[in-house]
C-alpha cells in the first residue's frame, strides 16, 4: 500500500512539474520575442547613427580604389589619471576612393601629393582624444570624424571611406 501511495505521489509531482515547465516555457517564449524585437530596434538605431555622419552613397568594390598611406603615429591627449604620461597611438590607414565620383579624375593620380595634409588632418582629429576615449570609440565615432576631416580637406566626397588596421597603443 505504501509503495502504491508513493508511486501516485511521484506521478502527481511529475505532472505538476510538467505543467509548471510548460507554463514557464510559454511565458519565457513571449518575453524572448519582445526582447529580440527590442534588440533589433536598438541595433537598427545604432547602425543608422553610426554610419550617417560620414557616410556617402554605396560604392561597389569594382568602383573603389584603395590608397594605402604610411603608418601613422600620433601623440594622444593626456588624461589626469595618467600623471602626465605621454601615450601614442599607431595605426595603418587606407583611403577608399570612389572611381565614379566627379572629382576622382582630379585626385586619382596625385593623391600621394596630399599625404602630409591628410596626415595632419587625421592627427589634429585624433590628438584631441585620450587613450581611454580612443579605446572606447576609435573604430566608430573617431573614425567618422577622421573621414569628415579628410572630406573637408578635399572639399569633396571622393574619399568615401577609410579603413584602419594594426591599431596599437604605447607610452
Amino acid at each position: 500500500m505504501k509503495k502504491n501511495l508513493l508511486s501516485v505521489l511521484l506521478l502527481v509531482l511529475m505532472i505538476v512539474n510538467i505543467v509548471l515547465s510548460a507554463v514557464m516555457m510559454v511565458s519565457v517564449t513571449g518575453t524572448n520575442k519582445k526582447t529580440a524585437e527590442l534588440m533589433n530596434s536598438i541595433g537598427l538605431a545604432m547602425n543608422l547613427e553610426l554610419y550617417t555622419p560620414g557616410a556617402g552613397p554605396e560604392v561597389s568594390m569594382a568602383d573603389t580604389e584603395t590608397y594605402v598611406m604610411e603608418t601613422m603615429t600620433i601623440l594622444l591627449a593626456s588624461s589626469g589619471a595618467e600623471g602626465g604620461k605621454q601615450t601614442y597611438i599607431v595605426f595603418d590607414i587606407s583611403l577608399l576612393l570612389d572611381k565614379t565620383h566627379e572629382d576622382y579624375a582630379t585626385y586619382s593620380g596625385q593623391i600621394s601629393g596630399y599625404d602630409t595634409m591628410i596626415s595632419d588632418a587625421v592627427s589634429q582629429t585624433v590628438s584631441n582624444y585620450t587613450e581611454e576615449e580612443c579605446r572606447a570609440s576609435f573604430t566608430s565615432d573617431i573614425r567618422n570624424e577622421m573621414l569628415t576631416s579628410i572630406q573637408n580637406l578635399f572639399k569633396s566626397k571622393v574619399v568615401y571611406g577609410i579603413t584602419l588596421s594594426n591599431i596599437k597603443y604605447g607610452g
